[in-house]
């Protein structure tokens, strides 16, 4: 009898401790998701420390994602004072994790215009011209359209 009081004595505490474990939260900051969603407001606000700082953290707990590294890439690239080279690092880690990310290629086109390589920036309108086409894919107008600037700016 005193076995039998025991294996339920075990079970209830067994069955308690689940019980509470599902009441608390086990992870008790912020998702990848929702740190993205923040990073996306920060860039609105061009609070680019902010966004590194939510990015930055989001690139440590899923270092595959490739949209966290476009957008670091991009929020390197577009303070007062660019990092180009960590950009290029940022964009360069994206495409290796999602060859096909239309963004990624979109910014390191326009990092590579800033960097005066149009030649590169334009390897990466092509393959965005054979990912999304050239009339609908807002990422192909936007970096033919800095393309253009570009060499209106810089002729020769």
């Amino acid at each position: 009898m005193k076995s039998i009081t025991s294996i339920l004595l075990l079970a209830a505490a067994l069955a308690w401790s689940g019980a509470h474990a599902a009441d608390t939260p086990s992870n008790l900051g912020p998702t990848v998701s929702e740190r993205l969603t923040t990073a996306r407001a920060a860039i609105a606000a061009k609070d680019w420390s902010r966004a590194l700082s939510e990015l930055n953290t989001a690139a440590r707990e899923e270092p595959r994602n490739a949209e966290v590294h476009n957008l670091l890439g991009y929020s390197h690239r577009k303070q007062a004072t660019p990092n180009l080279a960590k950009a290029f690092e940022h964009y360069r880690i994206a495409l290796q994790i999602d060859p096909k990310h239309k963004g990624a290629h979109e910014y390191i086109g326009e990092a590579y215009l800033m960097n005066r390589q149009p030649a590169e920036a334009e390897k990466h309108l092509t393959t965005l011209e054979q990912l999304c086409g050239s009339q609908t894919c807002e990422e192909y107008a936007d970096l033919a359209r800095a393309i253009q600037d570009y060499r209106t700016k810089n002729p020769g």
